[in-house]
C-alpha cells in the first residue's frame, strides 16, 4: 500500500509474501494472490479471484476468476468465472470472459472469446473471434492433440473443433458446425445437416 497500491479491504485480502503487485493496481475483497505470482501497474482485480505462480500484464481487468501458472498480456480483460490453466499464455487486449477455460494454450492479442468456451491445447493468432459454446476437443481417450488457428479467424458459435486441425487466416467457421478437416485461409467451413421440417 505504501508502494502505490489500493487495497478496498485489506483485512480480506490475502498476498503472499513472495508476490509483486504494480504501482496504481487495485485490489477489492477475497482476492488471494500466491505462488510469486506478479501484478502489472494499474491493474484492478474484482473481488474473489485466485491467482496463482501467475504474471499479469499492466491495465488488466481480471474478475472472480481463477489463474494458475499463466500469463496474461496488458490491458486484457479476464472474467467473471474464468478459468485459466497452467501452461496458458494470454496476449493483449484480449477478452477472455465468462464461463471461459483455457488450458495449456496460447491466445494472440487482440482475440475474444467472450462466454461459454473450452481451448484446450491449442495455439490461436491475433484478432480472432470465438462464438459462445465453442469447444477445442483435443481428447480422443488416447492421447491429446493440438489446434491451430490462424489471425484473423472467425469461429461461430456452438462449433466443435475436433484436434488435430488448423484454421487458415481469416477463415469462416459456420455456427453449430464440427470441423474435422483442416480449413483453408479465407474459407467457410459448413459442417452440419440440412434443416428438414416434418
Amino acid at each position: 500500500m505504501e508502494a502505490g497500491v489500493c487495497l478496498i479491504d485489506p483485512a480480506h485480502t490475502y498476498i503472499d509474501a513472495d508476490v509483486t503487485v504494480g504501482a496504481g493496481t487495485v485490489i477489492y475483497p477475497n482476492c488471494t494472490l500466491t505462488g510469486g505470482t506478479v501484478i502489472g501497474e494499474g491493474c484492478t482485480l474484482l473481488p474473489n479471484c485466485r491467482i496463482d505462480a501467475s504474471r499479469v500484464g499492466a491495465g488488466t481487468r481480471v474478475e472472480s476468476s481463477v489463474l494458475l501458472s499463466c500469463e496474461v498480456g496488458a490491458n486484457a480483460t479476464v472474467g467473471p468465472f474464468a478459468y485459466v490453466r497452467p501452461g496458458s499464455r494470454i496476449g493483449s487486449h484480449v477478452r477472455c470472459g465468462d464461463f471461459v477455460e483455457v488450458k495449456n494454450s496460447t491466445i494472440g492479442d487482440g482475440t475474444k472469446i467472450s462466454h461459454l468456451t473450452y481451448i484446450g491445447d491449442s495455439d490461436v493468432g491475433k484478432n480472432i473471434n470465438f462464438g459462445c459454446g465453442t469447444v477445442t476437443v483435443n481428447y480422443d481417450r488416447v492421447k491429446k492433440s493440438r489446434t491451430v488457428i490462424d489471425d484473423d479467424a472467425f469461429i461461430g458459435c456452438n462449433a466443435n473443433l475436433i484436434a488435430p486441425v488448423h484454421i487458415g487466416q481469416g477463415a469462416y467457421i459456420a455456427a453449430g458446425s464440427t470441423v474435422t478437416d483442416d480449413v483453408p485461409p479465407a474459407a467457410l467451413a459448413i459442417a452440419r445437416a440440412r434443416q428438414q421440417n416434418k
